[in-house]
């Protein structure tokens, strides 16, 4: 015989034998006709074996010639089917009866699979005896009645259904069977089936005995015909929904589980969410319990509890109004004794089922009062399934039937331990992120400031707000830090991202301003250091996540009572508002430098006077950015909050929060409100000094004279010694002009010394006979505090005093 090649990727097949039998003649043909495939079955139906058929055209096995059209299916056609002739290896004709697929391969070619039992090999005959069985015991209903609607045969599902035998209701109509208007109405359609011929079809069937109503019943009803077409009798066939809607079920419940299970960061919400879905589609009474949260995240101890379970009923539902199954309400303490299901259950780690007439079910029962729902309510079916999650047991959930007649089954209970993982991973995730912001919130209340320091130059008031336990707690931050003359700083910021990171950052960065505050640098070299910290602290958490900072940004303000001059920068931070005396409300406008972090840039300051009793608002971008404003809108709300008359500026602070957050801020919000005051010249006294050794004496008695002029002449000694130091240094080491400044501040009093030098002074501890070395010693020693500030020209020498003591 000519055989024709194989196109490229058509390699010659042997049918899977797991799937065709030797029984099961099958053969795999091309689209071009050419035979690819050649099974067992098929050597045993036509005699050639695979070596002598594969490649050859198919029509070659015909037994009678047909044309090229008859051989081919219609175009797109996916099966065939029909009796052909064909010429078996020895020569004689074999009729088969052939059913063909067609498929597409890998490469997009398509090509048949012919397939046809080899005859003789049927194991099993078809006789009477098994058209009998299919009958008697097939899984639907099935019954006939006559031309009078009088029952001729039942099967065995009807005699179950009805709790009646055959014998007892042949002969009988169905409604005198099971009076009930159903009954009357499948009788009507059966009558319509007799005289029009035509299928009928009934939502609905007798209620059959043992079964709730829930069940969903379908019925058909088909008229029987003899060989001569003419209706003999019509058979009833019903069969029941519920099982195949319960199958469908799952995936629905499922679907909708991971739809509404776990919308919120809520322990409560989530295990409410469990009891939503379930009840009534699984359950008809469903309870969530929830153990402590175990310190550290441990597990309890495997074994039998030693002791009752106590959790609390975080979840309760159930198909009767008020859940009167419920012992304890919502938020109450629910106790399970010792090797009750619900403690077994949590032990084992696994969910059970019971039936209540288990005498595990007796005996808790008995010995628990608050179990006695089970038997009061008709509870026949429960099951009981923990709460798991990152290996730690959370509580458990127990499920009831008492409406639904059918008891849980072991899909039933698969079900209920994928929805109560899905809510015990929502669970653990909650009280994870609970336990973190409550731990980031310690570590942020411990760096902010407890109290606002004591100082004179400022009445303060401030306010903070963590973001919403969505968002999580972020890095906002604010300061109060007295300076030397009088002076005070006022820092906001805000680092970028929340949480634990964003606190530690947040603590570095105020760490880090108070330092350099301390050394008295000036708002635009200040922000410059910080700058430099920020990519210090990128660089060093490289591979961390985030970017270690990057966009934090920052205000800083230092406000001088004496001339009530306010110097300020910002870097990419918020301007702050200002409230004059007479109530006008505007931002300052502070060059805006860029975010901490970029490196490279410069911070530039703004200087302006504020009068006695101006207001000064710095806060947040959280305060303005939120979801019921815009930007423009918040402002106004903030300018008419301030411009408002108010006796204190914790009244200031309360008005701004009130008016701009309706909800609780998505991010942090850091308010800080400052309302000036003014050291007046009564207060404060100046002298321009030469230099000229002789004027330390001239110092020393104008020191003493202003003194007794402030009422402080107990502390005359030790200032006129400070004094007299500061001056001999400045005329020493300095150079002209000398200044020399007192400011009389509530119980502190100041002595500064200026001069033109930018040398910084140091002190040192002098020998034995040093002529010299002792002066900032002594000083150190008689003052509370003291220091150097740089200015643009010179510097001040500065040193404090308390007036407590006198």
């Amino acid at each position: 015989m000519e055989r024709f090649p194989i196109s490229p990727g058509e390699r010659p097949e042997e049918t899977d034998p797991s799937r065709h039998s030797a029984d099961t003649a099958s053969a795999t043909i091309n689209e071009q006709g050419i035979v690819i495939g050649w099974s067992e079955g098929a050597r045993r139906l036509l005699g050639y074996v695979t070596s002598e058929v594969i490649g050859l055209p198919a029509a070659r096995l015909l037994a009678d010639v047909v044309s090229d059209a008859a051989r081919r299916a219609p175009p797109g056609q996916e099966r065939w089917s029909g009796t052909v002739a064909l010429r078996h290896r020895d020569g004689h004709r074999v009729d088969v009866g052939l059913l063909a697929h067609r498929s597409t391969t890998t490469g997009g070619a398509g090509k048949w699979l012919v397939l046809s039992p080899v005859p003789g090999t049927s194991r099993t005959p078809w006789n009477e005896s098994m058209r009998e069985w299919a009958f008697t015991q097939s899984p639907c209903l099935l019954a006939i009645f006559d031309t009078d609607l009088r029952l001729m045969r039942a099967n065995a599902g009807v005699e179950r259904a009805l709790s009646l035998s055959e014998a007892a209701m042949r002969g009988l109509r169905l409604p005198d069977i099971a009076p009930d208007p159903v009954s009357d109405e499948i009788e009507r359609r059966m009558r319509l089936a007799l005289e029009t011929g035509e299928p009928q079809r009934v939502g609905t069937f007798v209620q059959p005995a043992g079964t709730s109503a829930e069940h969903d019943w379908a019925t058909s009803l088909a008229p029987l015909r003899d060989p001569d077409g003419q209706v003999r009798a019509v058979c009833l066939a019903a069969h029941d929904r519920t099982e195949v809607e319960s199958t469908r079920q799952q995936p629905s419940l499922l679907s909708d589980a991971d739809a509404h299970i776990g919308t919120t960061l809520n322990s409560a919400r989530t295990a409410q969410e469990l009891t939503d879905v379930t009840v009534p589609r699984l359950a008809d009474f469903v309870a969530v319990d929830l153990l402590d949260p175990p310190p550290r995240g441990d597990e309890p101890p495997p074994g039998p509890a030693a002791g009752p379970v106590a959790m609390c009923r975080t979840a309760v539902r159930s198909v009767l109004a008020g859940s009167p199954e419920s012992p304890v309400g919502v938020g109450g303490t629910i106790v399970y004794p010792p090797l009750s299901p619900p403690a077994e259950c949590l032990t084992a780690g696994r969910g059970v089922m019971y039936g209540t007439d288990d005498p595990v079910i007796a005996r808790w029962v008995a010995q628990d009062p608050g179990a006695a729902w089970v038997r009061e309510y008709g509870t026949h079916s429960m099951m009981a399934v923990p709460l798991r999650a990152g290996g730690v047991a959370l509580g458990m959930a127990v499920f009831g039937r008492h409406q639904r007649r059918e008891p849980f089954e072991p899909e039933d209970l698969r079900l209920a331990e994928r929805l109560t993982t899905r809510a015990a991973v929502s669970i653990h995730n909650a009280r994870r992120h609970t336990r973190e912001r409550t731990n980031t919130m310690t570590l942020q209340r411990s760096l902010l400031p407890q109290t606002l320091p004591d100082q004179r130059a400022l009445e303060i008031a401030s306010r903070y707000l963590p973001a919403s336990t969505e968002s999580g707690v972020g890095g906002d931050w604010f300061d109060v830090i007295p300076l030397s003359g009088a002076r005070v700083a006022l820092v906001v910021g805000d680092v970028v991202g929340h949480g634990m990171r964003a606190a530690a950052t947040m603590g570095r960065l105020r760490t880090a301003v108070r330092t350099l505050a301390d050394v008295d640098l000036p708002p635009d070299e200040l922000l410059t250091h910080l700058d430099d910290l920020i990519i210090h602290l990128t660089s060093d958490e490289a591979g961390a996540e985030g970017a270690g900072g990057i966009g934090t940004t920052c205000l800083y303000v230092v406000y001088d009572p004496v001339s009530r001059h306010c110097t300020l920068a910002r870097a990419g931070h918020p301007p702050p508002a200002v409230v004059s005396p007479d109530g006008a409300v505007y931002l300052l406008d502070v060059p805006v430098g860029p975010p901490l972090g970029l490196g490279g840039l410069p911070f530039e300051t703004m200087e302006t006077e504020l009068a006695e009793g101006s207001i000064l608002a710095l806060y947040t971008d959280g305060l303005l950015q939120t979801r019921d404003h815009d930007i423009d809108d918040a402002l106004d709300g903030m300018f008419a909050a301030l411009s408002r008359p108010a006796s204190t500026l914790e009244t200031v602070c309360d008005r701004v929060l009130t008016g701009l957050l309706t909800h609780r801020p998505e991010d942090d919000v850091a308010l800080l409100v400052a309302r000036t005051r003014a050291l007046h010249a009564d207060r404060v006294a100046a002298w321009e000094l030469p230099s000229d050794p002789s004027i330390v004496a001239q110092a020393r008695r104008r020191t003493a004279d202003q003194l007794t002029a402030w009422g402080l002449d107990e502390a005359t000694f030790v200032t006129e010694l400070m004094v007299s130091e500061l001056v001999t240094n400045a005329i020493r080491y300095g150079r002209p002009p000398i200044q020399l400044r007192l400011i009389h501040e509530n119980s502190t009093l100041i002595c500064e010394v200026s001069d033109s030098s930018s040398t910084a002074p140091h002190m040192r501890r002098a020998r034995t006979f040093d002529e010299g070395g002792r002066g900032l010693l002594l000083v150190a020693q008689l003052a509370q505090r003291w220091g150097t500030r740089h200015a643009p020209i010179g510097k001040t020498i500065w040193a404090e005093q308390s007036l407590a003591g006198y």
